[in-house]
């Protein structure tokens, strides 16, 4: 009988019959493993538990614990939604059903309108099937005959699945009981294994995303091994739903999204300064280590679009004017406007690297139901910057941004895990190019010590990219710095320095940012520190409240010093309740209060209430305002 042979995690080698399963091998080490895994993994391919092994390789086995481990058990909690769904609703067509982030969902075609009650239901039906330990079974079928399967079954949104596949392609299916369903894995063996089910929500959704296809309605749902995972994952969405930073910027009055504008975010007084801030300490940053701040226009001429290469890969999410007879583009990006300033001289070897930062503000089109308050927007403003460099810069300027990414990042208290991502389907440039582009990144990456998971086919279609996803307190997290090197658009704009030789030569362009969107990165820290902003960035710093009106004019003294030193204070003199007042303060989450009553006056000293530590007793005034400025220049280092 023919063999195979592979190599486990611990460096074990193992020679098997071909035909072998991957739950074959874990009973042969124990029936402890083979109780407590959910999937394998075969040279980075996931196969099921029941899958035979196809080829040598080295086998991983995969826990719900492990991040792709998830997906096996999430994959499988679709179905049985989809599968309780039928039974309920037998005329309901299904969509698709993926395993996501935190959990999993299925788009459905039904007239009956799915209820919080509804859903009560079909979770019941849920915990049912899983009781019933069905087991989950891997089938094929050639195109023409799958077609004719879900045909007959009345499965329309399948039938257009599987035709846009290509010809000739085995298309597979997963049964369990009465169920089937058009899918690609990885499943669990069988329900039996999801243990603890919660459906979360319903919203709308178009089918395939597009806003001129029907509307279908989406059933959110998570799962998890045991009970008590998954009450901790709910208490962590209340938790969530009470930081949700659309509920807190309006309780603060930083921002509002409007029905005159949507997608297009209003800043309000309160929220302009943080933003502010953001992008003070954004050009302080840059300024140290050496870029040059520009702007370019929002508004250009489309010729310019085909050159760069958008209007072929990212036309779909552009916006369009015309001018004087001629067609323009709003900008989605900022880096052709860069290209453009470069262009705008000879350089020589000498000048580079040259890096130019831009806050640009930048317009994109996304659906009406993708839009979630400043998260995603259709306006927002991107910390941009684009290095120019010598081939053998590169190393150098890519850790220079490695380690600008992390400086930011730690200041706020963010954790966060790196993603390197590769050559996309859709792109543009030769092999050759890529490849070299992809080990330069690894190459910094290494450098730095860093630890980064292989993203295959994510890259941007001009270049691969470096993704940084930071994790906030409620373990949720988020792509927003991103370093992309690009050897395209310096070929299409036939960007050029002089070189030692006196030749031309090519240039390497490094496309980076680190907040991202300065909007998104706002909603971050609002929900990250539940309106808490840390002192250097809070809209109020200080406010200042008098006992009676007795102490208001020493009161605006304090204000009048601290203004003075660029401190946001204000004096609370309204004829209000003193519990009152400072349960205001409370609510704007004003980091300091100062209380300042008769004893405080005669004695030059001010009573000081904090935010986070409450209450810290009388001090001399001068001693509070070293301290505080002092936390607010060394931003709370």
């Amino acid at each position: 009988m023919e063999s195979i042979k592979i190599r486990l995690k611990d460096g074990t080698e193992k020679v098997l019959d071909k035909g072998t399963r991957v739950i074959d091998v874990a009973k042969d080490i124990s029936e402890g493993l083979a109780r407590n895994i959910v999937g394998g993994k075969l040279n980075g391919e996931l196969l099921d538990l029941k899958s035979e092994i196809p080829e040598d390789g080295e086998l991983v086995f995969l826990k719900f614990d492990d991040e792709e481990g998830k997906e096996f058990f999430w994959h499988t909690s679709s179905h049985v939604l989809a599968q309780a769904i039928k039974r309920i609703f037998p005329e309901a067509k299904l969509a698709i059903g993926p395993a996501i982030d935190h959990g999993f969902y299925y788009d459905i075609d039904v007239e009956h309108k799915i209820t919080p009650e509804d859903l009560e239901k079909i979770e019941k039906e849920m915990k049912k099937i899983v009781k019933e330990k069905l087991e989950v079974e891997r089938f094929t079928l050639p195109k023409e005959k799958a077609i004719e399967y879900v045909k007959e079954q009345g499965e329309d949104y399948k039938v257009e699945l599987i035709e846009g596949l290509e010809e000739g392609a085995e298309i597979s299916f997963y049964k369990q009981g009465e169920f089937s369903d058009l899918c690609a894995g990885p499943h669990l063996p069988n329900t039996g294994k999801v243990k603890a089910i919660k459906l979360l929500s319903v919203a709308g959704a178009y089918w395939r995303g597009d806003e001129n296809n029907k509307m279908l309605q989406r059933i959110y749902g998570t799962s998890f091994e045991k009970k008590k995972d998954l009450e901790a994952y709910l208490e962590r969405l209340e938790e969530a739903k009470k930081r949700d930073h659309r509920k807190i910027g309006k309780e603060m009055d930083l921002f509002s999204l409007r029905e005159e504008g949507p997608g297009f975010p209003f800043f309000h007084p309160k929220g302009m300064i943080v933003k502010n801030e953001l992008e003070s300490f954004w050009r302080e940053e840059h300024r140290l280590r050496g870029y040059e701040e520009i702007k370019t226009p929002i508004i250009l001429n489309e010729n310019l679009w085909k050159q760069s290469g958008h209007w072929d890969h990212y036309k779909e999410n552009m916006y369009f004017t015309e001018i004087d007879e001629q067609n323009f583009s709003v900008k989605p990006m900022n880096c052709p406007g860069a290209v453009l300033t470069y262009n705008r001289t000879i350089h020589s070897y000498r000048d580079l690297p040259i890096r130019m930062g831009e806050l640009g503000e930048v317009h994109r089109h996304e659906l009406s139901g993708a839009l979630h308050g400043l998260m995603r927007v259709r306006y927002f403003t991107q910390d941009d910057a684009h290095i120019f460099a010598l081939p053998n810069q590169i190393k150098d300027e890519l850790i220079g941004v490695i380690e600008l990414v992390d400086h930011v990042y730690r200041l706020f208290g963010f954790k966060y895990h790196v993603e390197l991502s590769t050559r996309p389907e859709k792109s543009m440039g030769s092999d050759e190019d890529w490849n070299m582009a992809i080990g330069s990144l690894r190459e910094a990456l290494e450098a730095k010590g860093i630890d980064y998971k292989v993203n295959e086919g994510d890259g941007a279609f001009y270049g691969p990219k470096i993704d940084f996803h930071l994790e906030d307190c409620l373990q949720r997290t988020w792509q927003c710095g991103t370093i992309q090197l690009d050897f395209q658009m310096p070929q299409r704009f036939d960007l050029n320095y002089i070189g030692q030789d006196g030749e031309k030569h090519r240039p390497i362009m490094i496309h980076r940012v680190v907040f991202g969107s300065i909007e998104r990165f706002i909603a971050i820290l609002i929900e990250e520190f539940a309106g808490k902003f840390p002192t250097w960035l809070a809209p109020e710093q200080v406010k200042i409240i008098p006992i009676t009106d007795k102490q208001k004019e020493y009161a605006e003294k304090l204000e009048k010093d601290l203004f003075g030193n660029r401190v946001r204070v204000k004096v609370d003199s309204r004829s209000e309740k003193m519990g009152y007042k400072i349960r205001e303060a409370q609510l704007e989450k004003t980091p300091y209060m100062l209380i300042v009553g008769e004893k405080e006056v005669e004695s030059g000293m001010v009573s000081v209430r904090s935010r986070d530590k409450g209450e810290l007793g009388t001090m001399e005034f001068s001693t509070f305002k070293d301290s505080l400025l002092q936390e607010i220049n060394f931003k709370g280092q």
